[in-house]
């Protein structure tokens, strides 16, 4: 009897955490975007609906009921980005870590560097993403799989004009060009400057579904920046540029 007694005491303690636990899940989700201000104001409804039950009023308990029914649908079509963005996130995370060794970073990020130079003198655009923990098998699927040692000379002719693969990005997984010509999602910041083109917006859109490391080289102002969870590096010189992959690459290991 005592036990059923502590039992029936606990059950709503439980359920109090599982419901914390999972709001806090769902502010984590959408932060960041612009659905947390709505989310907030649901959840403030959500409140006063309770409050009605519990007092009994009627009209307004089956007002608010109508009103969470269709908001349902609403909510799914107009933050249709933030759901995707978030459920992107869900199960990307690989079991066994992209780790290379210490060296090795610094022989790829030198080819990576010396290739993307070459294409900025030579007024060449190149858009190259470098794989962390969130795997990009999707979108190396979408592209034409080269799986070859990272080489400037091969960076250099992927980017070359007429090459079929040159319009697409270059995805390096694993310490390994794994496949270019692949298509990335385009960003959905819609107060990204004009001054940035189709690539900056495609490594942006990358970056705002997983942790790659994005490499933008500019055509038309033959500069090399990266796109980094969301953050520009603009302008980079060759030692900034291979100082910055090498630091947010080995960031993985303290993420």
């Amino acid at each position: 009897m005592l036990w059923h007694n502590f039992i029936i005491y606990l059950k709503p303690a439980i359920e109090i955490g599982i419901l914390w636990f999972l709001i806090y899940q769902i502010m984590l989700f959408f932060e960041g975007t612009r659905a947390l201000q709505t989310l907030r104001g649901i959840i403030v409804l959500l409140l006063a609906y309770l409050i009605f039950q519990k007092f009994d009023f009627l009209v307004l308990s089956w007002l608010f009921e109508k009103l969470f029914g269709i908001s349902v649908i609403a909510i799914l079509i107009i933050f249709h980005p933030e759901i995707r963005m978030g459920l992107a996130q869900i199960g990307k995370r690989q079991i066994f870590n992209n780790n290379l060794k210490g060296l090795d970073i610094v022989l790829f990020s030198r080819q990576i560097v010396e290739g993307c130079e070459k294409l900025a003198k030579d007024k060449l655009g190149a858009l190259i993403a470098i794989e962390k923990n969130d795997s990009l098998a999707a979108y190396i699927k979408s592209g034409v799989v080269i799986d070859a040692r990272v080489c400037a000379d091969l960076i250099e002719a992927i980017f070359t004009p007429n090459n079929p693969l040159h319009d697409g990005g270059l995805i390096i997984s694993r310490g390994r060009m794994a496949s270019a010509g692949c298509i990335f999602p385009l960003a959905v910041n819609q107060e990204l400057s004009r001054v940035f083109g189709t690539r900056h917006r495609a490594a942006l859109g990358l970056s705002e579904e997983s942790d790659a490391i994005l490499i933008v080289v500019s055509e038309e102002r033959r500069d090399i920046s990266i796109i980094y969870q969301r953050r520009f590096y603009k302008d980079l010189g060759t030692a900034q540029l291979e100082e910055k992959i090498i630091e947010l690459f080995k960031a993985k290991e303290n993420e």
